[in-house]
């Protein structure tokens, strides 16, 4: 673990040095954060590249890290070098001293961190016998499949390598996270301690991201420092359920509370979900792309309401701007974000898909020409690196793009009334959401609330009834420009409530994620707003946050308190991939059931087809290898004649395989077994000459 935090680290120096140019009015632990983002991107994109050219060797991860701590060399510039100084400085001076002021924030990141160290701790176990589990109820079928990517990379044939669950199509699928983790292990850490300090370190980071985004668009410290509660134990009125399976039981509060029987955020009667649960520790990829695209998001927002600021009360001093405005005036920071909004394609593509809504908005809202020129800059770097990637992923792949837009009303409803799906799922999200609405629109010019410096506002002519704690002059304009800035999320939010953009429709929540981060300002402010009005409105803050984090809660502590151990591969699998890695060629094509938990997934090698449900939701018909897979394990005449067709020459047979297509015993004792351990043996069925192997 050690080495994986030192790499990530050395990446995250990179990432940091790029901030400089995003934006130089940021505090260190935000550069911190966002470097560690940018930098696993840039890690993860330059070492697709180099890979490609190279193949995936230690000579090419070092290159990929050399080449993204490359932009250190932006201080070589003494005004950047002195800015970086004085942010190491300030940073550390927060430090100087004793202070419940000081230590209040601390305890902040401190709790989070202890919960999300103690979460994602479950994502991968390992027993002591050898075999693989998982702790998240999620997770069962996603770990699988990104240990198949991972090993793909690492052991499967030349990079970039065939899809590892169809075998002889393109592996499409947004893998920069599970790359970074594939040259990390190469470069001798484990799989375990990776995962688990590559989710933990985006985790933190997407905390610090959010909570900066939030403070700055509504200037209310105390909203960004509530907005990730609400996102990371997001969750809707399951608690209400849970005390009905407890009073329906004979189990004191505290025993049931150690072993809860089921998840209150996600089952057949809610669908939204816990972020932590749902997302962020089954799909690496969002995990990845979340805090990126909301970097980026951040790099928009800034542009968006200075502009609204810059235009005086007869929009003069705004034409003056606009007539003056050139390309030579782009913020370099808005071609740095649309490079790496590029990148999005191979990290997380329907992130691209949200900023795409958002930026089209932007630019029809307000299309001034310094925002078209700075809009079409940034569209320009987007397209530099996105369609090279696009039309690279998009030849040779299996996936069916059509099956991907289709009109579905209503998410994942299953004719529950729209309304009261919405209200179960979010609890009093959207109440919150129409009064942080209101509160900015009644808001008048003023100073906003900074809990850091508990300085009282100035009093006008008659003396202030209430004390306000203030740091930056605010005024009604950005209230006005946040309303404007959260049309599109609003779009985002009725397009994946009409259109599947997915086969499986519950993978709308990649789309629907950020409505609910785009939401957050509006809920957060309305609590902040609240809970200032007095000592006899705290209660109310109170219960309103225990509603709207309280399945949450109940779902995050069920995973970090260790009460779900859901076996994946046993001992003995594990234990014959480990044997199989040893003589297998790279470019082996296995035979395995169609299983989400096949052994296949730890030798690295391509298999003719894995789990169908995961096909199914990226697009991938298969039927049809589905039905010969079955031919294949029932033997015979025709069962030869496909594995000459798929080149199969390698044959599992496990405890999965009995399960899933009923194998003929009979058939299969015939050829010799390559490596058995326990009931999981290989046969090889053919020579690389194609002639039928026997005893």
């Amino acid at each position: 673990m050690i080495l994986s935090a030192i790499l990530i680290a050395l990446m995250t120096a990179g990432g940091l040095a790029v901030t400089y140019v995003l934006d130089e009015d940021k505090p260190m632990l935000w550069r911190v954060s966002a470097g560690c983002v940018i930098g696993m991107t840039v890690f993860g994109t330059v070492g697709f590249v180099l890979s490609f050219l190279f193949g995936l060797s230690g000579v090419a991860v070092l290159a990929s890290l050399l080449i993204t701590m490359f932009p250190l060399m932006m201080f070589r510039d003494e005004r950047r070098r002195k800015r970086f100084f004085q942010d190491k400085d300030r940073a550390f001076g927060k430090l100087q001293g004793a202070s419940v002021r000081k230590f209040l924030p601390f305890l902040y990141y401190a709790f989070f961190f202890l919960v999300l160290l103690f979460f994602f701790e479950r994502a991968m176990l390992i027993s002591p016998e050898g075999a693989i589990l998982t702790g998240g109820s999620n997770n069962l079928g996603d770990l699988p499949y990104h240990l198949g990517a991972i090993f793909a990379f690492t052991d499967g044939p030349p990079f970039p390598p065939d899809n590892p669950n169809f075998a002889g199509t393109k592996f499409t699928y947004p893998f920069v996270a599970d790359l970074v983790a594939a040259m990390l292990l190469k470069v001798g850490t484990g799989i375990r301690e990776i995962m688990l300090t590559q989710n933990l370190a985006l985790a933190m980071s997407l905390l610090v991201i959010v909570d900066d985004l939030i403070t700055r668009m509504v200037n209310d410290r105390l909203a960004g420092r509530i907005a990730p509660f609400l996102l990371f134990l997001s969750g809707g009125l399951g608690f209400i359920w849970f005390w009905g399976d407890y009073s329906g039981q004979a189990k004191g509060f505290v025993e049931f509370l150690w072993s809860l029987p089921k998840d209150y955020t996600i089952s057949d009667d809610f669908r939204w979900g816990n972020s932590l649960v749902t997302l962020f520790l089954t799909q690496r990829g969002i995990l990845m792309g979340l805090p990126l695209t909301l970097i980026i998001i951040g790099v928009l927002w800034r542009m968006f309401s200075t502009e609204t600021n810059a235009a005086g009360s007869d929009g003069s001093e705004a034409k003056e701007q606009h007539k003056a405005f050139s390309i030579k005036d782009i913020s370099p920071g808005i071609v740095i974000s649309g490079l790496l909004a590029g990148t999005l394609v191979l990290v997380h593509l329907h992130s691209l898909l949200a900023l795409f809504v958002i930026c089209l908005c932007l630019l029809l809202m307000r299309p001034e020409k310094n925002r078209i020129i700075e809009l079409m800059a940034f569209a320009a770097a987007v397209a530099a690196v996105a369609i090279p990637e696009l039309i690279w992923s998009m030849t040779g792949t299996a996936t069916d793009a059509a099956k991907f837009i289709e009109w579905h009303f209503g998410w994942d409803n299953r004719g529950d009334n729209i309304i009261w799906f919405w209200f179960k799922n979010t609890g009093l999200l959207f109440p919150l959401l129409f009064v942080g609405t209101y509160f900015l629109l009644m808001r008048k010019d003023e100073k906003p609330a900074d809990d850091d410096t508990q300085a009282q506002a100035k009093p006008k002519k008659k003396k202030a009834k209430t004390k306000r704690p203030v740091s930056e002059p605010l005024g009604s304009w950005q209230a006005r420009s946040l309303l404007l800035f959260y049309i599109p999320f609003v779009l985002l939010f009725i397009i994946a409530n009409v259109v599947k953009l997915a086969p499986w429709q519950w993978d709308n929540v990649k789309i629907l994620i950020y409505w609910y981060v785009g939401s957050l300002p509006f809920v957060a402010y309305a609590l902040a707003r609240i809970w200032r009005a007095g000592t006899p409105f705290k209660p109310v803050v109170a219960v309103c946050l225990f509603v709207l984090a309280a399945s949450g809660s109940l779902d995050v502590w069920r995973t970090m308190s260790k009460q779900i151990n859901y076996g994946i591969f046993s001992a003995d699998g594990v234990a014959l991939a480990e044997r199989a890695k040893t003589f297998l060629p790279r470019d082996t094509v296995l035979l395995n059931g169609p299983t989400y938990k096949s052994v296949a997934v730890l030798t690295g090698r391509v298999s003719l087809m894995r789990h169908p449900g995961h096909l199914g939701s990226h697009g991938i018909d298969p039927r049809q290898r589905h039905a010969e897979i079955n031919e294949m394990y029932r033997g015979g005449p025709q069962a030869m004649k496909l594995f000459e067709k798929y080149n199969i020459e390698y044959v599992l047979f496990t405890p999965d395989e009995v399960t899933e297509v009923s194998p003929n015993q009979a058939f299969f004792q015939k050829f010799p077994v390559v490596a058995q351990f326990g009931q999981y043996r290989l046969y090889r069925v053919r020579n690389t000459s194609g002639q039928e192997q026997s005893k």
